[in-house]
């Protein structure tokens, strides 16, 4: 069975770092896009950043120059470096994959890490 799993959100004091990692498991023929999407208290899920399997990305304007989204297929990982974080980053952040199993491509998300800036 196919898992994404994500990890290093945490606390962290407003204009410090953090980097979140996904990594997806189980029986994958292939990864297609990868992602990050947050969904902050009160507030509809949004995507944070994707990136192709080619590389391409795409990073959503709230966030650009200060987060950079980046993989290593090879590891089927997914990374999220968080830079000059803001109390407006405070989120669950959820990782996605479309992912290719022996003869279909599905969609999958990962159960979250929580995101928390201290002001």
């Amino acid at each position: 069975q196919v898992q994404l799993v994500e990890s290093g959100g945490g606390l962290v004091q407003a204009g410090g770092s953090l980097r979140l990692s996904c990594a997806a498991s189980g029986i994958i023929f292939s990864i297609n896009s990868m992602g990050w999407y947050r969904q902050a208290p009160g507030k509809q899920r949004e995507l944070v950043a994707h990136i192709t399997r080619g590389g391409g990305t795409i990073v959503a304007d709230s966030v650009k120059g200060r987060f950079t989204i980046s993989r290593d297929n090879a590891k089927n990982t997914v990374y999220l470096q968080m830079n000059s974080l803001k109390p407006e980053d405070i989120a669950v952040y959820y990782c996605n994959a479309q992912i290719k199993e022996p003869t279909t491509w599905n969609n999958y998300w990962g159960k979250g890490t929580k995101v928390t800036v201290s002001s």
